[in-house]
């Protein structure tokens, strides 16, 4: 469970990198449109961890921050390194469940909402508390998040294949999944004495942690 804990984005890269073979030698001969693109979805969100996390990464440190974190649990609270996995994790199962599911056009606008949130989050109250341009995510939110969910919403909209109540209910999972996935790891589950704490390396991964303070942020 440890090795998992402090290695998920590893899983992460490795998911990333098979599926751009898969899909490049097999899946995009033999899955529908509205398939591939959920599949791209969730390699988006594999490239979207990979970001945050391993290239450049450094996100933990932004993100704990943004939550009100100081420069002596910034490592920690209210994001360590199990709720960390922890929520990534449950992402791993939302995304995969709508692509084992494509006619379920409401999970599908949940996932794409899901990437709109990510891009506002990243561009705008991470940007300026971080008194930055760009943190570690942004990137794939607005090259991948951004042009995929739209590309979902125009293609299932154009197909008639999504009503009201399939936004309704892609409102609904998105407060569900967002109390699952965020809300309860991140305020029930978050411990400033916690056996998790994110490495120093990690922290300071794209030289985060000496930006934070050169920028005073800490």
């Amino acid at each position: 469970m440890k090795w998992y804990i402090y290695n998920w984005p590893i899983i992460s890269a490795i998911m990333f990198v098979a599926l751009i073979f898969l899909m490049g030698l097999w899946g995009i001969f033999y899955l529908d449109t509205l398939s591939l693109i959920l599949v791209y979805q969730f390699m988006a969100l594999l490239a979207h961890q990979c970001e945050e996390y391993i290239f450049p990464g450094g996100a933990q440190a932004g993100i704990n921050i943004l939550y009100g974190a100081d420069r002596d649990n910034c490592d920690r609270y209210p994001i360590n390194a199990a709720n960390g996995a922890l929520i990534n994790t449950i992402g791993f199962a939302f995304y995969i469940a709508a692509i084992t599911f494509p006619q379920a056009t409401w999970l599908g606008l949940a996932i794409a909402l899901f990437g709109f949130i990510e891009l506002i989050i990243h561009g705008i109250p991470l940007n300026l508390k971080l008194k930055s341009l760009y943190n570690p995510g942004l990137a794939t939110s607005i090259c991948l998040f951004l042009p995929l969910g739209i590309y979902y919403i125009v293609y299932v909209t154009g197909e008639n294949q999504v009503s009201g109540a399939d936004w309704l209910w892609a409102l609904v999972t998105l407060a569900v999944g967002g109390g699952i996935g965020l809300g309860y790891p991140i305020l029930g589950l978050r411990n400033r004495n916690t056996h998790y704490p994110f490495m120093p390396e990690q922290m300071n991964k794209f030289r985060m942690m000496d930006k934070l303070k050169m920028r005073k942020v800490i």
